[in-house]
């Protein structure tokens, strides 16, 4: 188990879900950053007393600082706090749930800093996971997700003593909201619409990817980096129930699959425990009152976004980094009320097919991808 750990992302959904399981360890906090909810960052630092408070920008980082004059806690901003959180001397772990591409640095600075990394952060091994992962094989780094279906795959392969037993991968989806839809019932559907998960409560971006399936999109990548296997031995099943977190598939045709609550607080624990397990607050899986369990292809026609990333996956190079930012920036733009569900694929699309794709990238390459794409979409709106 960890002993000290730095939270980057604390105020969001899985920063919280941490910071209530670490409450229940005994684990001291001993950094914790934040975008701009100023309040809540205040009461995590009452609550948790770290030594450094780290907030997105200089305003919201000098309201902090005037909110817990009283307390000895440093505070600092911007991207230079948020590394220096991340390598923080005294963690041993660090929690990445930042949202987005803005993860990348501090996770290489975390790695490189010989830090445990309990990764929520996905777009980091999207956009840049080859790079990643021979930096955290040179310094002999642990990187335990925190995806529901990385953490159940991440526990089936616990039992399997060499990866060539492995066949392929299974992650489960739930579908989101609008499974079952055709493309002329999706035309119109709203922000709000697309904001009610049926069975997860996450931030708006990763509830908006979840409706689009490009969340699963982005996942298969994942697991790609993680588990270094090709796309084609990774698979995606709609399972509505959200019991089954994900299944890996052995080369016998056993199948082993990692079940439980739909609740993100026993990953997160799990990758600060590891490898012991210890007692979780979350309810107890009873399979007499679960119903039936069900499991079906995804909808790739009308849910394209799944279908363009692994497209991305096999064409390798800076491609997941464009289709990455790509769809940061239309998601965006769909939770400003500025462009329909439809338009976050057509626009993902196009900049993929746009911005050049450049081959074995470096960190800078990755950086300019996600910028070019950002800047193909503004522009295609």
């Amino acid at each position: 188990m960890v002993k000290c750990v730095s939270i980057l992302g604390s105020t969001g959904s899985i920063g919280r879900q941490s910071l209530d399981i670490i409450s229940r360890l005994d684990v001291k906090v001993v950094a914790l950053t934040a975008g701009t909810s100023v309040e809540l960052m205040a009461q995590q630092c009452r609550q948790f007393q770290p030594e450094l408070a780290v907030m997105a920008t200089e305003e919201a980082a000098k309201a902090l600082a005037e909110a817990i004059s009283d307390l000895p806690i440093r505070i600092s901003w911007g991207e230079a706090g948020l590394i220096e959180a991340a390598a923080y001397e005294k963690a041993d772990c660090v929690i990445t749930a930042v949202v987005g591409m803005v993860g990348l640095k501090p996770t290489l600075a975390a790695i490189r800093a010989g830090k445990r990394i309990g990764l929520a952060n996905k777009e980091t091994l999207v956009c840049a996971g080859e790079l990643v992962m021979a930096e955290a094989e040179k310094y002999g780094v642990e990187i335990i997700p925190v995806d529901s279906e990385h953490s159940a795959i991440f526990q089936c392969l616990m039992g399997v003593g060499d990866s060539k037993e492995v066949k392929r991968l299974i992650l489960t989806c739930s579908g989101g909201p609008f499974f079952g839809m055709s493309r002329e019932q999706l035309q119109n559907v709203t922000k709000a619409d697309a904001l009610k998960h049926p069975n997860w409560k996450m931030g708006a971006k990763i509830t908006i990817d979840c409706a689009t399936l490009m969340n699963k999109g982005l996942e298969v990548i994942e697991a790609m980096r993680l588990y270094r296997l090709p796309v084609e031995q990774v698979d995606v099943v709609i399972h509505r129930q959200s019991i089954v977190h994900s299944m890996v598939e052995l080369v016998d045709g056993a199948v082993m699959a990692q079940m439980g609550a739909p609740d993100m607080r026993l990953p997160i624990q799990l990758a600060l425990t590891y490898p012991q397990r210890t007692a979780c607050p979350v309810d107890d899986l009873d399979l007499t009152k679960c119903g039936s369990l069900t499991f079906c292809q995804p909808d790739m026609e009308n849910f394209p976004c799944l279908a363009l990333a692994r497209r991305c996956a096999k064409l390798g190079g800076t491609a997941c980094a464009v289709m990455n930012g790509a769809n940061e920036e239309a998601v965006a733009l769909f939770l400003a009320d500025k462009i329909g569900f439809y338009d976050i694929y057509d626009l993902v699309s196009k900049a993929v097919d746009t911005v050049p794709n450049v081959m074995e990238p470096t960190l800078e390459d990755i950086l300019e991808a996600d910028r070019l794409a950002r800047q193909c979409v503004r522009e295609n709106v």
